[in-house]
């Protein structure tokens, strides 16, 4: 009896194991069957990107779109980001006397870094979602095959130009959400202070070098490529019907901001060696 015991123990044991195994082993095929997919998405991009006809009203409507209705939410944002990290850093340096370095410190990690990830994550969230959402939904109601059915290239009308759209229009809302994230840092210092707007310019430019700007903006046009990439290839890509447009929409949101972090890690090692 026991031995029939043994026997069938050992035999679901494997059975746990094999299933585990092959669970483990469908999971890395459908990896890199996504990532050969995103790939050959990828470079379709760059193809149509430089075929004529070009959509340069699109990509002014797209511009609009993107750029100037996400531009309230930015400056919002923007605003108590700097208001919210010079009230926070503000009792640390006065323990140490060094409260002059305030304007200048608040100044430094806005630009170099807070700034231009936290706008990205904002536009992720809002950019790359609505265009992951969109595309599905005109997936599953079959527009996207009426417009080639029409002779209307839709790769290139609806991907090419919300892709170039978002990569030249999210450096222009990081640069105005620093901007505006220094004028909230002005007030923040003024709270428990008296610092004149003047002195405040001079206190952050006397510290702030050109290596500290140009890798943080040139950083911004591989985010906003990424963000708008991915919620065009989820949305174009998307099934299942309805249910297609909320998975695409959640998951480029999700795949943006893991992929922004990947390429600010990135950007600060390569930054590091030429500093």
């Amino acid at each position: 009896m026991s031995v029939e015991l043994n026997t069938s123990n050992k035999v679901e044991t494997k059975k746990v194991t094999t299933t585990s195994k092959n669970s483990y082993l469908k999971s890395l095929r459908e990896f890199f069957e996504e990532i050969t997919l995103l790939s050959k998405f990828t470079g379709r991009f760059f193809i149509e990107l430089f075929k004529p006809p070009y959509e340069f009203n699109e990509v002014l409507k797209q511009s609009y779109l993107i750029g100037y209705k996400s531009l309230p939410l930015i400056a919002i944002t923007g605003f108590i980001m700097g208001l919210v990290l010079t009230i926070q850093s503000r009792p640390t340096l006065a323990q140490f006397g060094a409260e002059s370095w305030l304007p200048a410190m608040v100044a430094v990690s806005i630009i170099r870094e807070i700034g231009p990830v936290v706008t990205a994550l904002i536009f992720a969230g809002k950019v790359g979602s609505g265009i992951g959402a969109e595309l599905a939904s005109m997936k599953v109601t079959e527009q996207i095959d009426a417009m080639e059915v029409s002779g209307i290239n839709p790769f290139k009308y609806l991907v090419v130009t919300r892709i170039l759209s978002a990569t030249l229009m999210l450096p222009l809302l990081v640069i105005i959400s620093d901007v505006i994230s220094l004028y909230g840092a002005y007030v923040g210092v003024n709270l428990k202070g008296d610092v004149s707007f003047d002195l405040f310019i001079v206190k952050i430019f006397d510290k702030l070098v050109f290596t500290d700007v140009f890798p943080a903006v040139i950083k911004t046009f591989f985010f906003g490529f990424v963000v708008a990439l991915l919620g065009c290839y989820k949305g174009y890509n998307s099934s299942k019907g309805t249910e297609g447009v909320a998975i695409a929409a959640n998951t480029s949101v999700v795949y943006a901001s893991l992929m922004i972090f990947i390429l600010d890690m990135i950007a600060v090692q390569v930054t590091s060696l030429f500093i």
